[in-house]
């Protein structure tokens, strides 16, 4: 190998590429167009004000003219109006917060928020911080503690031996201060830092201070204005490094707090218009040009975008005037060009002549692997990424300088309705800025997510020079200068590189030389019935010549005068250079839509991949290049059949790095899944590749149908996968070596196929049935099979409990007032134990930016209205982990028509419960075998075109999962074959699939009502004549059971008096005395009659008795059962008294202890001596023992008490967590923190108290 010198020059410009899209030599020619006068709008994950190149332009600007987190994410709900006291506001985190005096509040009114930091720092933030913050704050302090706990501890053991009641108490309470310490540690869960948030008017702007210190001192803290108004921002710390800005909205009740989601938007940014006039080599593209930041991706959803962010989004744009969108973001989306977000994408474009820029998407090397926006919207640019042999050194270190290559994963077209897909290429990597809080200053990164900035900014140097020579252009003549000049790579694909690489000078001197022509500005829709061109994939489209009817019509731009539209009459010449379509010659256009037919004639093409273009051009222009392109795509599948074994095979293939080989097969009818083995001959090289497959199913995205594969291929190895195929249509399998594999290699691989299919699609199991049966053919091959079916999950459909419509505030009103609104649905469920949930709406899931929705988002809260998780359209990727309880899920969805949203009122909703253990169905081969449960169902080969029935039987009851009942219904998987590749593909098929994953045959197993139960073992009960009582005794028993009913819901003691004349000996009476006492307002004054009441209770008991019956093994009298449920309740009624006797006997201790010996306001007037008190607190404390544990729920609140008189905060702390288990509250929580306080652990003090305002917030998060 060559030795390279150490003085060699560094190659910056593959750092960022800018000569290969002729933006450097543009540069050079014009150094005053680098930008300036262009306002970029980065639709991402938000921009660090605080990166690297985020401050200025070259000419001296503000480099962020506005930075809008349009998701929500980041909004706090600032509705609470307070007024300082003595210069002090009580902070909704319990916090007491100072005010500086220096603030100017005329009003003096501040509106107050909380916000926990978690919910916004970005995922890998979020991961440094919990490290750090436990090695700083909790390790130290809790290894001391702890340390110093078994100190204690083995100090006791030593000096003391024969222990008496009281030190085995000591001992216990040091035993606590040990296993709590350690419980803790297991248990310990960072809520990270909690904000108060505060914002007032200072008679002129609003203003918003975050108390970053987390004490209340604001004196130390940052006060912000909207960030438009002063382009300000502030860190939240020399630790986290995260840089925010603020906007206040709705007259001070929203407060949003902006931050970059990841590290994505300011790389993006950077590449775009970073300016680093220190360092010029650094710049991006079009360091003149200005930014206006909005944040898409939902923190709460790892930065997914919604339509509520992206139609947010879009406001902003058009008020902004922005002259460019960048938005490196899309998904897969089932139908292209349509839904809500793609018709406000589209109005930007075309009446506010936004040029709107977008990533392809990273899905290739497949074709028709375009994302939404990107490749499929027709106003949009769709920008694919390749990889130049300067970035191969400077950015990847490649050992070899490759030539200039596509990467493999750019997305290809066409659109799955003919559109190219692709509109041009720029280099797809980068080493750019990333914000402060990853700490570093510039990060590789690399996608179609960076070819789109790198192609906009190209976009913003051509904008800037037109603009200083005053001309206008439109978004239609923009993108056609663009296709037009582009420079087509040799070797590449339409399909990935579009119309070639931008040529940003080219581009410019296009525009300029045509500006004056009448055509300048037009743009042209070209529609082939629903569709966008021409695509003929299956062998159905391909049996014969086909006649199609293209529309082209001239678009003008918005505010176009009349007497223009009237005056337009072009004479087009129309073009194809392929011999099989044939076209008209000409055509006369005017301001309608004209339509031409063309012929498409695949007979006689080679198997493969065939395109061309249909271009319109100009007669007297047609320098100008196409006003407009039709493209056609034909694919002619190789037939796979019987002849050939229903295989294919390729030998000595020989593959470079990055090369890629297409295989479009016709799938034999009846063939499940195809298998795929390749063997490399190599002996010296290893190599990756990527394999991927394709099918094409109409109103289905690709990712519903796909295979994806990443694989490394060692040294004369071989591997072998599988993957689901469709019957009749055309695959296609692509085999790509990856970019960046060195070395070529020769391999040989094959492809069979394999059927196995089912009398069903998808199978439906109703329990009532009791024997189910679908049917299994072999239609291709000898198979082996082997059904099983395995039920993972169990569906709980749920229906609102309230449904509320309003309209939205002044984020949400799109051009021309048109205002949008909400509809917020609300469901209820219970979690009966801990277990994974899927919640998801079924009408809406799937659905993003095709959807006829502006957005759908739904939040669930547990019932302190602490919010758990978040889900929008995609539900797999949503999963969430629930404890036992009850919870609430909020669902928006949003709408310009209010009436739309008003049909949703009874929108169902489900939540997928995921199951502990797989329940499995059992399958027999005949239906005798099934219902006498014997002899299931085995290995069974078929022979070609055979089937066999299978039958299967229902659930056992006691298998039925607790909760799940009549609507609900389980769902899992039916697979047939035996060989593990046949099960393989027939479970989720790619990783890539988590958006859109499922099961090729499902199966739906649907409940029904439980068996009824019988009481008593179904024997009734026998009066006893001799026993009826008389009617007027039941008259007065009924009477006598009313009024203690009603005792409790009376502050009077007079029905109490009134049955004790008569009801002396009755003792639910008592024990409703003792509730009703223990249960009122003014509890405190009446100790000491609960402490009587209580007795009563206690001496109305036979405890000997009791004890007796308890001991008893088996109870021979005939009445036994009556017996023993009379003693249960007397023994419930025992415990509850000592119960309330002795939290009685606490509290009057506790009240005694607070006053500190000063006399109180409100004591009784017989206050007991504190020793008596003592004597008898202790003497209940040891005879509840005798009758339950103190861990018992019915006794913790007595147990806490106890240890809280004798000073046992580790004993206390013990039982009080385990009330908090019960009966989690504020309250609760709080008496821990201060036992913790009180055991001087202040640093896990520290953190509960900072989970006390996220686990029981004021209210629910906002959308």
């Amino acid at each position: 190998m060559a030795a390279h010198p150490a003085d060699e020059s560094f190659p910056f410009h593959g750092l960022l590429p800018k000569k290969e899209t002729g933006a450097a030599s543009f540069l050079i020619r014009y150094p005053e167009y680098d930008g300036r006068g262009v306002l970029i709008a980065i639709l991402d994950t938000g921009v660090d004000p605080g990166a690297p190149g985020m401050q200025i332009t070259s000419d001296g600007k503000p480099k962020i003219v506005d930075i809008i987190d349009s998701t929500g994410s980041g909004d706090v709900d600032t509705s609470t109006v307070v007024e300082p006291k003595d210069g002090t506001i009580p902070g909704l985190s319990g916090r007491t917060l100072k005010i500086p005096v220096t603030w100017k509040n005329p009003s003096g009114k501040y509106h107050i928020g909380v916000k926990n930091g978690f919910e916004f720092f970005p995922k890998a933030l979020k991961e440094r911080l919990q490290k750090e913050r436990r090695e700083k704050l909790w390790d130290p302090a809790h290894r001391a503690a702890l340390a110093e706990a078994c100190r204690k501890q083995e100090e006791f053991d030593s000096t003391h031996t024969n222990l008496s009641q009281a030190e085995k108490l000591l001992k216990e309470e040091l035993q606590c201060h040990t296993e709590l310490l350690n419980s803790l540690e297991k248990k310990y869960n960072d809520p990270g830092p909690v904000y108060d948030c505060l914002v007032w008017h200072d008679g002129e702007t609003w203003r918003a201070c975050l108390d970053t210190s987390e004490c209340g001192d604001l004196g130390c803290c940052t006060v912000l204005r909207n960030y438009k108004e002063a382009q300000e921002h502030a860190s939240l710390g020399n630790s986290e490094m995260l840089n925010y800005s603020v906007n206040v909205y709705e007259e001070g009740s929203i407060l949003c707090i902006v931050t970059s989601g990841g590290a994505h938007g300011t790389h993006v940014a950077s590449i775009a218009a970073g300016y680093f006039p220190e360092e010029p080599e650094r710049n991006g593209v079009a360091p003149g040009a200005q930014i206006l930041a909005i944040k898409i991706g939902d923190t709460r959803l790892s930065t997914m975008e919604t339509g509520t962010g992206l139609i947010r989004a879009m406001i902003e744009v058009i008020k902004y005037k922005c002259d460019l969108v960048n938005y490196s973001y899309g998904e897969a989306t089932h139908w292209p060009n349509s839904g809500r977000i793609c018709e406000v994408i589209n109005e930007a474009v075309w009446k506010h002549n936004v040029i709107y820029v977008s990533s392809a998407g990273n899905n290739g090397p497949c074709l028709s692997t375009v994302g939404c926006p990107g490749g499929t919207t027709s106003s949009v640019i769709g920008v694919g990424a390749y990889v130049t042999p300067d970035m191969m050194t400077a950015e990847y270190s490649l050992r070899e300088k490759l030539p200039a290559n596509q990467y493999t994963w750019s997305s290809r077209g066409p659109t799955i309705d003919g559109a190219l897909g692709v509109s041009i290429s720029a280099p797809g990597g980068a080493i750019a800025s990333v914000p402060n809080w990853t700490l570093r200053g510039t990060q590789l990164m690399n996608g179609t997510s960076m070819s789109s900035p790198n192609a906009c900014g190209g976009i913003a140097l051509v904008l800037s020079g037109l603009k200083s020579n005053g001309i206008q252009p439109t978004a239609f003549a923009v993108r056609r200068a663009l296709e037009n000049t582009a420079v087509k790579m040799d070797d590449i694909e339409v399909f990935a590189q579009g119309h070639g690489t931008i040529q940003v000078d080219k581009a410019y001197d296009y525009l300029t030389q045509h500006a004056s022509l009448p055509t300048s500005n037009l743009g042209f829709t070209v529609t082939v019935g629903s569709h966008r061109g021409i695509y003929l994939r299956n062998p159905v489209q391909l049996s014969s010549p086909s006649d199609h009817a293209v529309g082209i019509e001239p678009v003008f731009p918005e505010n176009t005068d009349n007497s223009e539209r009237i005056s337009l009459q072009l004479h087009l010449a129309l073009t194809c250079s392929a011999s099989w379509v044939q076209c008209p010659s000409h055509l006369e256009l005017m301001n309608q839509c004209r339509h031409v037919n063309v012929r498409v004639d695949p007979q006689g093409l080679r198997e493969g991949l065939h395109y061309t273009e249909v271009c319109g051009y100009d007669v007297s222009t047609p320098n100008v290049g196409p006003l407009f392109r039709v493209p056609i795509t034909v694919i002619i599948p190789t037939k796979v059949n019987e002849s050939t074994a229903y295989e294919v095979h390729f030998n000595n293939v020989y593959f470079k790095p990055g090369q890629i080989r297409r295989h479009f097969l016709q799938v034999p009818q009846g063939a499940r899944w195809a298998e795929l083995t390749i063997t490399s001959h190599s002996h010296d090289v290893s190599s990756k590749f990527v394999l991927h497959a394709i099918h094409l199913v109409k109103q289905k995205a690709y990712r519903a149908n796909e295979f994806y594969k990443f694989s490394s291929l060692l040294e004369k190895g071989s591997l072998t996968e599988a993957f689901p195929v469709l019957e009749g249509r055309t695959v296609e399998f692509c085999i790509a070596r990856w970019w960046a594999s060195l070395g070529d290699v020769t391999i040989d691989y094959s492809i069979s196929f394999h059927g196995v299919t089912c009398s069903t699609s998808q199978l439906h199991i109703h329990a009532s049935e009791g024997i189910s049966s679908f049917e299994v053919l072999s239609a291709l091959k000898y198979e082996e099979i082997s059904p099983s079916i395995n039920l993972k999950n169990w569906v709980q459909p749920l229906r609102p409990v309230s449904a509320k419509t309003r309209s939205l505030a002044s984020r949400d009103i799109l051009p021309n007032n048109r205002q949008l609104y909400e509809i917020v649905l609300t469901y209820n469920f219970t979690q009966t134990k801990s277990g994974e949930v899927t919640p998801s709406c079924p009408l809406l899931c799937e659905l993003l930016y095709e959807s006829e929705f502006d957005s759908q988002l739904w939040m669930l809260f547990d019932q302190n209205k602490r919010l758990i998780g978040s889900g929008d359209a995609y539900p797999h990727q949503y999963s969430l982990k629930l404890e036992k309880g009850d919870y609430t899920i909020r669902l928006q969805v949003r709408h310009e028509q209010i009436c739309e949203l008003e049909r949703l009122k009874d929108l169902p909703f489900i939540v997928s419960h995921r199951l502990s253990n797989t329940l499995s169905l059992d399958i027999y081969e005949t239906h005798k075998n099934a219902l006498l449960s014997k002899k299931k169902a085995n290995t069974i080969t078929l022979p070609p075109n055979c089937s066999q029935s299978f039958f299967v039987t229902s659930l056992p009851d006691d298998k039925i999962p607790k909760g799940a009942g009549p609507g609900c219904y389980l769902t899992g998987s039916l697979i047939v074959p035996k060989s593990e590749y046949g099960k393989k593909a027939g479970q989720a098929a790619s990783k890539r699939q988590r958006k859109f994953k499922k099961d090729v045959l499902p199966v739906y197993y649907h409940l029904i009502p439980p068996p009824n139960k019988t009481k008593n073992g179904g024997k009734e009960k026998e009066k006893d004549t001799d026993k009826e009582k008389d009617v007027k005794e039941e008259f007065a028993e009924a009477m006598r059971d009313l009024k203690i009913q009603w005792m409790t819901k009376l502050d009077t003691s007079g029905l109490y008096d009134e049955l004790k004349e008569t009801f002396s000996n009755h003792l639910p009476l008592h024990v409703t005395r003792l509730q009703q006492l223990d249960s009122e307002k003014e509890r405190m004054k009446r100790l000491n009659e609960i402490v009587v009441a209580a007795d009563v209770v206690l001496s109305s008991i036979d405890q000997t008795a009791l004890a007796v019956h308890l001991t008893m093994k088996t109870d021979p009298r005939p009445d036994a059962a009556t017996i023993k449920s009379d003693m249960e309740k007397q023994k419930s009624s025992l415990i509850d008294a000592l119960c309330r006797k002795g939290c009685a006997l606490a509290d009057k201790l506790l009240r005694l202890l607070s006053q500190d010996g000063a006399a109180s306001e409100e004591v009784s007037s017989t206050e007991d001596d504190p020793e008596g008190c003592l004597k008898d607190l202790t003497d209940t404390f040891w005879e509840i023992q005798k009758w339950v544990d103190l861990t018992d729920s019915k006794v913790l609140t007595f147990a806490y008490k106890h240890a809280l008189v004798n000073k046992m905060y580790g004993r206390a702390l013990k039982y009080a967590t385990k009330i908090v288990e019960e009966k989690p509250s504020k309250e609760n929580c709080t008496n821990c923190i201060q036992l913790m306080k009180s055991l001087g652990w202040t640093h896990s003090a520290a953190f509960a108290d900072n989970w006390l305002p996220v686990m029981y917030p004021t209210d629910y998060t906002p959308f």
